[in-house]
């Protein structure tokens, strides 16, 4: 059963969360936009994320697509920091722009009491086509 919820969490209040809960890589991430079910998180590309050749790293990629799926579940069920990644399957499509920022767009297909399933199209700043397409499952503790 899917639970029907509004947004609980600002971009503002994730922001913050991230910064307290994950402060080693809160910086690396900005909120572009937060809806019902829905976000928009940007990897800001620096040269640490690059692998060579000067491509974004898969890696950096993947954290992008488990980052966005994250803060969209805690943008509906509020701070529940304990909630863990159980399920990732993700297609690299194209080679991102290398100095350029990735955007994840995020869209929740389920959000249950216990498990929610994200599914998240990634871009590279300025192409139209998507680089990376992410499922993600997260388990979300009770109470």
């Amino acid at each position: 059963m899917d639970v029907k919820t509004g947004v609980k969490m600002t971009a503002e209040e994730l922001t913050a969360f991230l910064a307290e809960i994950f402060p080693q890589i809160a910086s690396d991430f900005v909120i572009d936009e937060v809806g019902e079910r829905r976000i928009t998180v940007r990897l800001l590309v620096e040269d640490r994320h690059l692998r060579p050749g000067g491509t974004v790293s898969g890696p950096s990629t993947f954290a992008l697509a488990d980052v966005a799926v994250y803060l969209a579940v805690m943008a509906m069920v509020g701070p529940k920091a304990m909630a863990v990644t159980t399920s990732c399957s993700m297609d690299f499509m194209r080679k991102p722009v290398a100095n350029a920022d990735l955007i994840g767009e995020c869209r929740l297909l389920k959000l249950g009491r216990m498990l929610a399933v994200g599914d998240v199209l990634i871009f590279s700043e300025g192409m139209a086509e998507p680089v990376a397409r992410a499922t993600v499952t997260y388990s979300i503790p009770p109470g």
